[in-house]
């Protein structure tokens, strides 16, 4: 345990010790790439609420004074509103488009042809139908989040195996049966792949969006701090986006596996 320990952070130690001298030495200017310590600083700061606050302030109100949790909370919020939006348009599109051959041979062309472009494409058309503000950021967020829902969704219905559908048949499923008891189960799978993929897409689109279209957000503050040349907070600003992520993508797999444990036992 021990040595593993010591292997997984001896590399990101040194490299950080070398940084820091580095810095001090004054090798590498501090507009450029500031020091580890003085990143931790700003870190600090930027989580700090308000000085004025008073002491008999609840806990919001400590919140919304923190410059860096009033952030996350407002990326959090576009974030999960346009993860909603998209998933669920493309989760019953999926699922129809999966079950059904010709209504797929519809729209299919048309979902090949715009799942190639970038949410980020849409920026000026975004600005131009929706103006500034939250509205257009949802919007890209939604559009992030579409595409890995709908073709995980039907992927998962095109590869439920045959067996199933036929034992199904055989027992005298209906169609709606079937489609509840096999097809769906079947496919959760790759649906839950899906909007795994598509909330860590959209935490990518809100940081681009909160760069144009929004005066809130951490995009937005790694971008006011670029204007100042706070190198150290648009590096804090960066940290607080990874961890973030991070807790994202550690729940949505923990809320997966808790979801698939009939999977895991079937496939064992």
């Amino acid at each position: 345990m021990a040595r593993t320990l010591f292997r997984n952070l001896a590399v990101p130690v040194v490299l950080l010790v070398l940084w820091q001298l580095l810095s001090q030495s004054g090798f590498i200017k501090p507009v450029i790439l500031p020091s580890p310590l003085a990143i931790i600083e700003r870190l600090w700061i930027y989580l700090l609420p308000a000085q004025n606050l008073a002491e008999s302030a609840g806990f919001a109100d400590w919140i919304w004074s923190s410059e860096l949790l009033s952030d996350l909370v407002a990326s959090m919020r576009r974030v999960l509103l346009g993860f909603a939006v998209g998933a669920g348009l493309a989760l019953p599109l999926g699922l129809l488009m999966g079950t059904d051959r010709r209504f797929e041979a519809y729209l299919n062309p048309v979902v090949q042809f715009l799942r190639p472009i970038p949410p980020i494409a849409y920026i000026p058309l975004a600005i131009l139908w929706f103006g500034l503000g939250d509205p257009p950021a949802i919007f890209l967020i939604s559009i992030g989040a579409f595409f890995p829902v709908l073709i995980n969704t039907i992927s998962g219905v095109r590869n439920v195996d045959s067996i199933y559908i036929r034992a199904a048949t055989n027992l005298g499923a209906s169609r709606m049966t079937m489609f509840r008891r096999v097809i769906l189960p079947a496919a959760t799978p790759y649906v839950l792949t899906g909007m795994r993929i598509g909330i860590g897409t959209a935490f990518i689109v809100v940081i681009v969006a909160e760069m144009i279209a929004v005066n809130s957000g951490l995009g937005y503050r790694i971008l006011e701090a670029r204007e100042y040349m706070w190198s150290d907070k648009v590096i804090a600003g960066m940290i607080a986006i990874g961890l973030l992520g991070l807790a994202i993508d550690v729940g949505v797999n923990r809320v997966n596996n808790h979801l698939l444990r009939w999977h895991r036992g079937i496939e064992s």
